[in-house]
């Protein structure tokens, strides 16, 4: 595939051992290992796909979950333009700590930043622990989409990347929109202001 000129940064956040690493290098590399060493601070992936059409660059951004890390990881929050945040279905904790790392992403994230949310280890039916319905009404709460996913089967991966690809594509596209009506205001409010100013002073000298 073409190289693409739309670049999108995509951060893969969560706790430690919830799979980042894993689903990072099954998107991108198609492959998949049982086991993978902890991630050390920021590594990061790209992968060019194509959303309606259109050719983009996905840069993805897989981030050490464990809280040494943390203040780390939040210098690579400003910029990024969609967020997968994952938790683990077979580890409670892990689906326990995603409020904060929404307070995290309020905090640290650009205004606007979109968000998918992935419950990792879908496969792990014996060992799961988080229902369906729990990951969705938390989905519904934050307002943001929700795929259970797996690694190892391969299941649903693509399709949260590209629902995250569209999310960032449709709001970069309001932002365009939005752009000339801040154009317009920059330009108009100094006008505004000078022909006010000329009437005060009209006013003063009389």
């Amino acid at each position: 595939m073409a190289e693409s000129n739309t670049t999108y940064k995509v951060l893969v956040l969560g706790d430690s051992n919830v799979g980042k690493t894993c689903l990072v290098h099954r998107y991108c590399d198609e492959t998949y290992y049982d086991t993978y060493t902890a991630t050390i601070g920021i590594d990061y992936k790209q992968k060019i796909i194509t959303v309606d059409g259109a050719r983009v660059k996905l840069q993805i951004w897989d981030t050490a979950g464990q809280e040494r890390f943390r203040t780390l990881t939040t210098a690579y929050y400003r910029g990024a333009m969609g967020i997968l945040l994952m938790y683990d279905v077979t580890r409670i904790e892990s689906f326990n700590n995603l409020s904060h790392w929404m307070h995290d992403i309020k905090e640290y994230a650009s205004p606007g930043v979109v968000i998918v949310l992935a419950g990792n280890k879908c496969d792990e039916v014996s060992q799961r622990t988080i229902a369906y319905d729990s990951g969705q009404k938390m989905a519904e709460y934050y307002d943001m989409p929700f795929f259970e996913v797996s690694c190892k089967r391969d299941i649903n991966i693509g399709e949260a990347f590209l629902t995250l690809a569209r999310l960032i594509r449709d709001n970069l596209s309001r932002q365009k929109e939005s752009a000339p009506d801040k154009e317009q205001e920059r330009f108009t409010l100094p006008l505004q202001l000078s022909l006010q100013s000329k009437e005060e002073e009209s006013k003063c000298s009389c």
